[in-house]
């Protein structure tokens, strides 16, 4: 399984606010996504609750890292 991985150090507000808005923009799309394709279905609720949690907690500006990982699979998706 590939996986891809980048760290992202908030050293400064800037850094900060910068990563508020990537998990706003994040957190907002999952969101109508999960609306659209899987409503009501129990693995989109728990993603969304996850991502809130994160995007709340990048509120709150300090310093810190944010990773973000990728590990793709080697199936397909289903048509």
């Amino acid at each position: 399984m590939p996986e891809h991985e980048a760290t992202f150090e908030i050293e400064s507000k800037s850094d900060a606010y910068a990563v508020q808005r990537l998990m706003d923009a994040i957190y907002d799309s999952l969101r109508e996504e999960s609306r659209t394709l899987r409503e009501g279905s129990s693995d989109s609720t728990e993603m969304i609750g996850q991502f809130q949690a994160i995007r709340d907690a990048a509120r709150q500006p300090s310093p810190g890292r944010l990773t973000v990982t990728l590990q793709q699979r080697a199936d397909g998706f289903e048509d």
